[in-house]
């Protein structure tokens, strides 16, 4: 009989926020189809001999693609498995979870979401930078800084320079510049402060707190590689650096 696919969202890396749902399916699976973005601790809560696949993928280095990813979904349901499909954070958030479930649908294949903590909410619990406040930001925005095959990265500034909306930047740190620049073009003042969370809610997650004017340059000094998450907006002013003071490397008032 064929196979079922789960598309589950990992959440950003610590296990403990997996969902009931998505921890119990994971358990249970006789294949997992997983990303580079999910964590060691999430993949070895699979069972020992389920059939372990990784598909992942880093910018402009696609050692597997998504199409392939497409076939090795239905391959796997049609072998009689059913498959969970394990994405960083939600499937339906930058995850690719809806293409690949019209995919599997255009191919007779049942999918099924899980959802995950986003690594938008992980960064923002982890360093109790909220992504709303009021007085200080009265909606969030959250935007990719990466294009497919490289495209020219042509955002709508005026609508992201709002000074009243935080605005989250995924897969951000090759254009971090660009972004800040295009921002600061509509209006965004340089002084705004900026957030860059790398591998947030994991044991090796780092921070910095920069302004937009300096993030591009303090990125570069930092170190600072994918994934990275970059949270824009007067709620970062409300991050205490005393929480967890071994996590920040750097700050530029």
């Amino acid at each position: 009989m064929t196979g079922k696919v789960f598309l589950i969202g990992a959440g950003p890396g610590d296990p403990d926020l997996l969902t009931l749902k998505a921890a119990r399916l994971l358990s249970q699976a006789s294949c997992v189809v997983f990303d580079r973005l999910v964590s060691d601790e999430v993949v070895a809560m699979a069972p020992e001999n389920a059939k372990m696949i990784p598909v992942g993928k880093m910018p402009q280095c696609h050692l597997v693609t998504q199409d392939r990813i497409n076939e090795i979904l239905v391959e796997e349901a049609r072998a009689g498995h059913d498959v969970v499909r394990l994405k960083g954070g939600d499937p339906l958030i930058f995850g690719r979870g809806s293409e690949e479930a019209m995919f599997l649908a255009e191919h007779g294949i049942d999918s099924i979401y899980v959802p995950g903590i986003t690594a938008a909410q992980g960064a923002a619990t982890v360093s109790g930078v909220p992504l709303t406040h009021r007085g200080l930001a009265t909606g969030v925005q959250y935007v990719t800084g990466h294009r497919q095959s490289d495209k020219v990265l042509d955002l709508d500034w005026k609508r992201l320079a709002d000074p009243m909306t935080t605005l989250v930047v995924y897969m951000g740190v090759s254009s971090i510049g660009q972004i800040a620049m295009g921002l600061m073009t509509e209006g965004l003042p340089g002084s705004t402060p900026v957030m860059a969370i790398s591998k947030a809610t994991n044991a090796d997650e780092r921070r910095m707190v920069s302004t937009l004017s300096n993030i591009a340059a303090d990125t570069r000094e930092a170190g600072l590689k994918p994934p990275t998450l970059f949270i824009i907006g007067q709620v970062v002013s409300l991050y205490d650096a005393q929480a967890e003071p071994a996590r920040e490397i750097a700050a530029h008032a």
